[in-house]
């Protein structure tokens, strides 16, 4: 993996705050005072380009609807060629999620 050379009490402290984060709106509040809007929206944009890429979609029309560079797509699809699988577990796990999120909404 890349982020290996990254590996330390740095990293590992960061990655511990993600995981203690509750909901979406503490999501929200942390990356907010976390990262730029522009680093939000590129993280953002690359995991819809994987969700595309997944689905099928062309470079163009990923381009198209997304603002993302071919060099990001060409990353990202790399990413999902070859990576760690995880672009896919998160997908995955966040399509199991939805329709319980829906449910839930219907309910409240």
């Amino acid at each position: 993996m890349q982020i290996d050379k990254l590996r330390g009490r740095e990293l590992d402290q960061l990655f511990k705050a993600i995981l203690s984060l509750r909901d979406l709106e503490e999501c929200y509040r942390f990356f907010d005072d976390l990262c730029t809007v522009n680093e939000i929206q590129a993280l953002a944009q690359r995991l819809e380009v994987a969700r595309m890429l997944r689905e099928g979609y062309t470079y163009h029309k990923i381009e198209t609807e997304t603002g993302a560079s071919t060099a990001t797509i060409s990353r990202v699809k790399r990413c999902l060629n070859y990576g760690n699988d995880a672009y896919a577990m998160a997908l995955d796990r966040i399509k199991e999620e939805q329709p319980q999120e829906e449910n839930e909404s219907v309910t409240d």
